[in-house]
């Protein structure tokens, strides 16, 4: 049975077929290094390495690359108030990303590169978005002007001309209010870089279009990302990639959904998030991952405290490192746990309870033309 996947780009389901047959190439939004992981930022990772591994066990190779960005509004405002220069903030919550992925056993990516190593590419597809036409340039500042690209708005569906869209930003050098900057002059006081147009610093959304490109050329395959990040984020970047190429940016554009508190996207500008290792504190980092996969990845999942420590499997509780197992708790704790890590647990001395589960939780098991069944566990 062929992989089916839901492409936003075209609002619908799709067979999945890898550009060049065998092989899979795969961009991911990775984090703003400004502030310690919550948990919607640990779904965000479990959601695609489980994808990424899911791909290289139906025998694809994959190259997939998440970006991390070190250059942003938000990290130069934290250096600001703790009074400290902007790196030290990104080599402190840098490290620390990588810890907490690795607690949830999210695999390193292919390639994880940072906005600050790329800036010379990045000025380079802006002066040549300036060449073309598709961006102008006002008191040190670059944009780009959406009026020059027909199809802006064929991910998300928003026009131009749309209430939402003209709220985006209000820069008063902007020619239109859907315009969106490429490269920012600098303020005083603000990390800076040279180019054309005097100093300054990239926009968010050319990141991602210079670092995708550069390590898995155009089009590629899949281009992933939370759920908001459809608009403006992601149509701005079909937008100037389109532009530069000439073609396709993407063929299979996938996001995965929020954790909600109260229905509400679980955020840090809300305060009604938790860290990673707030949670992990109570909880087992395979319990949270499980907690994670239990729903499909497009679907919201709401967060309760109970929730997050004692998901359900049927009629089984998964028990935590914050209730105390002793005697027949903790041998049936170890044996989820091994299940959940994938290692075999020794077997019961004794006969299984009835409501037991008799099989492995997140096994999977498939035939490929001229091979046995082989089945991976999660």
């Amino acid at each position: 049975m062929p992989l089916v996947v839901y492409n936003t780009l075209n609002r619908r389901k799709e067979p999945f077929e890898p550009i060049e047959p065998g092989k899979v190439r795969m961009y991911v939004c990775g984090p703003t290094v400004y502030d310690s992981c919550h948990l919607g930022h640990a779904r965000h990772g479990v959601v695609w390495d489980t994808i990424r591994r899911y791909l290289e066990y139906s025998g694809l190779e994959v190259d997939y690359v998440v970006n991390l960005t070190d250059i942003d509004d938000k990290i130069i405002d934290r250096a600001n108030e703790e009074g400290v220069e902007w790196r030290e903030i990104t080599s402190r919550y840098i490290p620390e990303y990588f810890e907490d992925m690795a607690s949830l056993r999210v695999q390193r990516p292919t390639y994880q590169p940072r906005a600050t190593e790329h800036i010379p590419e990045m000025i380079a597809a802006v002066r040549e978005l300036v060449d073309k036409g598709n961006a102008y340039v006002v008191d040190g500042s670059v944009y780009f002007s959406v009026a020059t690209f027909e199809q802006y708005g064929k991910l998300s569906g928003r026009t131009p001309d749309d209430e939402g869209v003209a709220r985006v930003g209000s820069d008063p050098n902007k020619r239109a209010p859907a315009d969106f900057a490429l490269w920012k002059a600098s303020k005083p006081g603000e990390p800076a870089w040279e180019s054309p147009w005097g100093p300054g610093r990239p926009g968010w959304h050319i990141e991602c279009s210079v670092m995708s490109a550069k390590y898995l050329g155009t089009p590629f395959d899949i281009h992933g990302g939370g759920e908001d990040l459809k608009f403006p984020h992601h149509e701005n970047e079909i937008a100037q990639a389109e532009a530069l190429s000439g073609g396709q940016f993407v063929r299979y554009w996938l996001h995965n959904g929020f954790i909600t508190v109260a229905n509400e996207k679980m955020s840090k500008s809300l305060g009604n998030f938790e860290t990673l290792r707030d949670a992990l504190r109570r909880c087992m980092p395979s319990t949270l991952r499980f907690f994670f996969l239990n729903a499909r990845y497009r679907s919201p999942i709401e967060y309760t405290p109970i929730a997050s420590w004692r998901p359900r499997m049927g009629s089984t509780e998964y028990t935590t490192a914050s209730r105390p197992s002793t005697g027949a708790s903790a041998r049936r704790r170890e044996r989820w746990t091994s299940r959940l890590s994938g290692r075999q647990a020794p077997s019961p001395s004794r006969p299984r309870r009835r409501g037991t589960p008799s099989r492995r939780p997140w096994t999977m098991t498939s035939t490929r033309p001229g091979r046995s069944a082989r089945s991976s566990t999660w």
